[in-house]
């Protein structure tokens, strides 16, 4: 899942980085408001996490020109005294608001019950012949059994699953899994792909996660074909 922070303190963008990196979300960080609305618009994220006050153009600019053209959920981060932006930012069309300084667990908690509202026209769980993935207790099994993944073996299997037969290449699984500064030359990929199969597939005769040569990877049951 896909995240922009939009932030110009540098000690909140990273904290905000790595903690949410950490619960397996793939982060994009912008540090003025018209890098982040270029991002925001030319990108489709989950959620955006957006800050008042930035240089270049502010959270209310930024969220005015959002709107004009995507309804993607906003999470609007304000100093806590002000009451004032947080009713504009929520008249301007933000989903939430949270007051600085906030609680880690607060925010990621007000994040998924955004993504779970904003995702009614996507599954909540997926099956993919004896798999089965819940996507919002970010659970899953095989044959009944819990897969011990990490969050990026989890953010993983969820790209690939969502898009199950279709094949995703190396730089766009990169792209939702990781960040929009992946180095595309590194293996990171190989080696996530490797690890999860021997999770998913390792115990199993019949294999979901495939690699197709020089296109990518595709998670399918082909026991039908």
């Amino acid at each position: 899942m896909r995240v922009l922070i939009i932030e110009d303190e540098q000690k909140t963008a990273d904290y905000l980085h790595r903690g949410l990196s950490e619960q397996g979300y793939s982060v994009d960080l912008a540090a003025d408001g018209i890098e982040g609305l270029h991002l925001g618009l030319e990108h489709d994220y989950a959620v955006i996490i957006l800050d008042v006050m930035l240089p270049g153009l502010d959270g209310f600019g930024v969220l005015r020109a959002l709107r004009a053209r995507k309804q993607t959920p906003v999470i609007m981060l304000t100093a806590r005294e002000q009451v004032d932006d947080r009713i504009r930012g929520l008249r301007e069309g933000a989903d939430d608001y949270l007051g600085k300084p906030f609680s880690f667990l607060e925010l990621v908690a007000r994040l998924q019950a955004l993504t779970r509202r904003s995702s009614t026209q996507e599954p909540v769980q997926i099956s993919i012949d004896d798999l089965r993935i819940d996507l919002l207790s970010r659970k899953a099994s095989r044959a009944g059994v819990r897969l011990d993944l990490t969050a990026k073996e989890f953010a993983l299997l969820s790209v690939l699953a969502r898009r199950h037969g279709e094949i995703l290449s190396k730089t766009s699984i990169a792209e939702q899994v990781w960040d929009i500064n992946f180095d595309s030359d590194t293996n990171v990929v190989e080696v996530a792909i490797k690890r999860l199969r021997a999770k998913l597939d390792g115990p199993h005769e019949h294999k979901l996660l495939h690699t197709i040569r020089g296109m990518g990877y595709v998670l399918e049951d082909r026991r039908a074909d």
